[in-house]
């Protein structure tokens, strides 16, 4: 078996905490609140944070070549969410696994 490299395999763990807790947000709490956490630009921005990390895992889990520039974008992706979640309040979950996300991203990708 080959190893994974410690700082993706902590990378890969964290993107997928975010993509659960996107998906789990979006679709449950957001949709039950309505309102501004139903609006479509809200749904959007964590529905293509969702997506993007389990792209970015992919792309990690694969050891591709153009792993850091997903992980680059996954990590102004999950900014945005997070900055979008934080903006309507009561989904601070979300926030942190954005927030931490990025911050692994960002790693990944220097």
């Amino acid at each position: 078996m080959h190893q994974i490299d410690p700082d993706m395999q902590v990378c890969m763990d964290t993107c997928h905490e975010c993509h659960i807790s996107c998906l789990q947000m979006a679709m449950n709490h957001c949709l039950e609140m309505g309102g501004q956490h139903a609006a479509p630009e809200h749904m959007k921005i964590m529905a293509d944070c969702a997506q993007i990390c389990a792209v970015a895992i992919d792309f990690m889990a694969r050891k591709s070549a153009h792993h850091q520039h997903i992980c680059r974008e996954c990590a102004e992706i999950c900014r945005a969410c997070a900055a979008s979640c934080e903006a309507l309040g009561g989904m601070e979950e979300c926030v942190a696994a954005c927030r931490k996300c990025a911050e692994a991203c960002d790693r990944i990708a220097a």
